[in-house]
């Protein structure tokens, strides 16, 4: 079944159900999709055909979601981009996909209408949100357009969504999904997170993410309420759960801290809570404890998946086992096999050894190719495996714990060191806000290990961190060597730790913030 169709169906389940909540705009299924099919009549009308490419540059808002689901309905490639993404980045993306239109809201500033005018995109084909400023077509006018008859029933193997991977190594990647894989990956995501019918859902992870988009499409699927969040802030979150009576949150480790430690934490209810999850990055075994003490989920899953590989493994046991993965999730296989591309395969490391993690491409979830990116695909893609990237390790019951990034490992005097492990550590304590750890060339070491710090205290010293990392048990050679006081740890628009710019420099330090600790300390 092709996702419109899916919709469709939900539609004519529960029409009266409440579908859609975003500040005082309230709309059951029936409402927002005779608004759906018109913003998809006015896509026809522009011209626009199935297999085309809608490039959206947009905070999580109703304009977007409703174009999210027009696409599904007209078999376009809804094709999202990062708002904070500068004119150039935006431009790249216009062009790789060969975009047939593009839409954008004030999210951006100048940068997306400044890249659809470089690249002559005809202003008939330029959707601006409400808010949107420059030459094209306002999106109520989509609004008012013939409302489409009804899905168009596309074949479930052409491709719906093309996400664009963070780019946090080069240029992003195109990753094309197909209906069928995009149907696979919600059902797979509500029955490893145990979601229930009617089940409502956060619309705060951007719907530029895998995690934004799932959340979406699963909450349709059950006949879920989904509250959406265009403006992140953590008692935003807090008052929404409260206020709404939400009873899923799937988000990623950056936004549980800012939720936990916000100083009003305990002046809402969020007794309605029941599933809980994260995904998108590792979370500290400090911050799963912290998790379950303060929000008190029936079930608390950490969700390991991939943009193109939607589930990759889930742990739902984080209580006896914080910071693991799991095991595979439904008709899935994972592997840890040498992150050396002269090594075999098809030959498992031994439990206990770390090395990079293989899935199977034969998952209904996987992705078929990069798009007009073979160079990626020979590296990602070996016979029936796709590597990640990622590092990990299966303990003495087979179950994955992710480590890191292969090409974030340090080796630092002939020692690998992963930085998760540092990290940990560090957050916690209570002098620590945040941190991110990162290997730095170093003349004698080959890389030293590098703590960046965004400090709890303005008091903060140096010598207070190199105590902390001692009393935790982290070996000596692991600890940092230089600890570097910032203002702000570099994220990407998901949450995503951008670890190339703390390498780069890229980064807002205090003065007088880098302090090396001695070698033989």
């Amino acid at each position: 079944m092709d996702l419109g169709s899916a919709f469709a169906a939900s539609v004519m389940r529960q029409p009266r159900q409440e579908a859609f909540v975003e500040g005082n705009r309230r709309m059951t299924y029936a409402d927002w999709y005779r608004e759906i099919a018109s913003v998809a009549g006015g896509l026809r009308d522009m011209g626009l055909q199935a297999g085309d490419h809608l490039v959206l540059v947009m905070r999580n808002r109703y304009e977007m979601a409703t174009l999210y689901w027009a696409c599904q309905l007209l078999g376009i490639v809804f094709t999202p981009v990062s708002w904070r993404a500068t004119a150039d980045e935006i431009s790249y993306c216009l062009e790789d996909a060969e975009a047939a239109a593009v839409a954008f809201d004030a999210a951006s500033g100048e940068a997306a209408a400044k890249a659809a005018a470089t690249l002559k995109i005809d202003p008939r084909r330029v959707i601006l949100a409400a808010d949107g400023k420059g030459e094209g077509m306002p999106f109520a006018r989509l609004r008012d357009s013939p409302a489409l008859a009804g899905p168009a029933a596309v074949s479930e193997c052409s491709t719906c969504l093309m996400l664009y991977t963070s780019g946090t190594t080069g240029r992003p990647k195109g990753v094309p999904r197909s209906h069928r894989s995009e149907l696979m990956a919600a059902i797979a995501h509500i029955a490893q997170n145990q979601y229930r019918q009617g089940d409502s859902g956060l619309g705060v992870m951007p719907f530029f993410h895998t995690m934004g988009v799932r959340i979406m499409l699963s909450v349709a699927l059950l006949n879920g309420r989904l509250v959406c969040v265009p403006e992140y802030g953590p008692e935003q979150v807090l008052r929404l759960i409260s206020e709404e009576r939400l009873t899923t949150l799937f988000l990623v480790p950056t936004i549980f801290h800012d939720v936990l430690r916000h100083p009003k934490f305990e002046s809402y209810d969020l007794r309605s809570l029941s599933r809980v999850g994260f995904a998108g990055m590792t979370m500290s075994p400090a911050l799963i404890e912290r998790c379950l003490d303060q929000l008190k989920p029936d079930l608390f899953v950490n969700y390991y998946g991939s943009s193109e590989i939607y589930t990759l493994s889930y742990c739902d046991h984080l209580d006896r086992k914080p910071g693991c993965a799991g095991r595979a999730g439904m008709n899935q296989i994972i592997r840890v096999v040498s992150p050396s591309r002269q090594d075999d395969i098809e030959i498992d490391l031994p439990s206990g050894v770390t090395g990079e993690i293989v899935a199977s491409m034969r998952s209904p979830e996987a992705f078929s190719r990069y798009w007009k990116r073979p160079d990626a695909d020979a590296k990602a893609i070996q016979g029936p495996w796709y590597r990640t990237g990622d590092l990990g390790r299966f303990d003495e019951d087979g179950e994955l714990y992710v480590v890191g990034r292969v090409d974030d490992m340090i080796i630092s005097g002939g020692e690998n060191i992963f930085p998760e492990e540092v990290e940990d550590a560090l957050v916690r304590s209570k002098l620590v806000a945040e941190c991110a750890v990162v290997g730095i060339p170093d003349e004698r070491l080959g890389a030293k290990v590098v703590a960046f710090v965004e400090p709890a205290s303005a008091e903060l010293a140096p010598d207070e961190l190199d105590n902390v990392c001692l009393r935790s048990g982290l070996a000596r050679f692991k600890r940092p060597r230089e600890y570097v006081f910032v203002k702000a740890i570099p994220r990407s628009a998901s949450g995503k730790l951008l670890r190339r710019k703390l390498r780069t420099g890229e980064y807002e330090a205090y003065a007088g913030n880098k302090i090396t600790v001695k070698e033989d300390s």
